[in-house]
């Protein structure tokens, strides 16, 4: 596959970006020595910090949600590649409080990594952090160890459940509290339907042909197991929402936000169709859908797709969601 896209030297693809960002939403968002991203309104030093790190080109993921009554920075990585710990300590450091850190980390080795080298480093200089891994991904079987699931999608809707309950004054422990719940009763399926390329090698990164889709296709085009030929939308939302229903262990009188994240290249009218039929399975099945989300959160450049992500909501889940936030990709009033 021939990659065409407008960008100037690869090299500085991460850089440019993040400029260009915060370039146009700076009302919203400015850009600290080079890769991390804050809010340009800083939230009150009273209140729990919410932090989150990972790879650029996933756009808008991760630092289209820094916002107020979201994340207070995200940490970036180059193109599809972790942030070094250091980076990570530094924005720990700037966001140092009596309130404490929550960093939210999505369960990639490299991630991971950093992550926790950072989270040592912020021990030795008494910062106030606890770190929470979001795994959600079922592509690797109900029975699969968290530790052993991808991190997908979901990160988004706890940003704002977090971002929110942090906003409200609660404690570090009530904010931990809040999204360790909400992570606990998420899960993540995704498909592919058409390849992409690494924007900068040029390189194709997974492989389908032209009659085949994939589900559970990683973050990053990573393998998943479900190959097939290419199904109807309503076939294969019907084949992703059971089990996820399954997974989150929803019944007749639960709430959910059901979410469809356009990967790349699906277009809005596909997302529709299939939001439509998983609703519509959640709905026969006496299970209320809180208002949901259509569209392109975490991307996976060119790749054609998409990620479904259920989350049960417990009472205050519902509320978070709905408080007032405004950051670039998820404004609520």
């Amino acid at each position: 596959m021939i990659m065409k896209k407008f960008i100037n030297e690869p090299g500085n693809l991460t850089t440019e970006l993040l400029e260009g960002y915060t370039m146009a939403y700076k009302n919203k968002v400015k850009l600290v020595n080079e890769k991390i991203v804050v809010r340009a309104n800083a939230k009150a030093d009273d209140k729990v910090a919410i932090i989150s790190m990972g790879g650029a080109g996933h756009e808008p993921a991760i630092s289209g949600f820094v916002g107020d009554g979201m994340l207070d920075a995200s940490v970036v990585g180059d193109i599809f590649a972790a942030p070094g710990a250091p980076k990570v300590f530094e924005a720990l450091q700037m966001f140092q409080r009596d309130a404490g850190i929550l960093l939210v980390v999505l369960n990639h080795a490299g991630d991971v990594m950093s992550a926790n080298m950072a989270m040592q480093m912020a021990e030795r200089s008494g910062i106030n952090v606890k770190m929470l891994l979001t795994a959600e991904d079922i592509s690797a079987g109900l029975d699969t160890p968290k530790e052993d699931c991808r991190g997908l999608a979901g990160c988004i809707p706890l940003y704002k459940v977090a971002g929110a309950a942090a906003e409200a004054g609660q404690s570090l422990d009530e904010v931990c509290d809040v999204a360790s719940r909400f992570n606990d009763q998420m899960a993540t399926l995704a498909v592919a339907i058409t390849n992409c390329t690494h924007p900068q090698t040029g390189q194709a990164i997974s492989s389908l042909a032209d009659d085949e889709m994939e589900i559970g296709m990683g973050q990053h085009g990573e393998a998943g197991g479900g190959l097939s030929k290419i199904l109807t939308a309503d076939e294969t939302a019907k084949r992703m929402i059971e089990p996820l229903m399954t997974a989150t262990e929803v019944k007749s009188g639960d709430k959910v936000q059901l979410i469809i994240n356009g990967v790349g290249s699906s277009t809005l009218m596909e997302l529709n169709l299939v939001y439509r039929k998983a609703a519509q399975i959640l709905e026969a099945a006496g299970i209320e859908t809180v208002p949901g989300v259509i569209g392109e959160l975490l991307t996976v450049q060119e790749m054609g797709g998409f990620q479904m992500i259920l989350c049960k909501l417990d009472d205050d889940h519902v509320g978070y969601l709905q408080a007032p936030s405004n950051a670039p990709y998820w404004t609520a009033k």
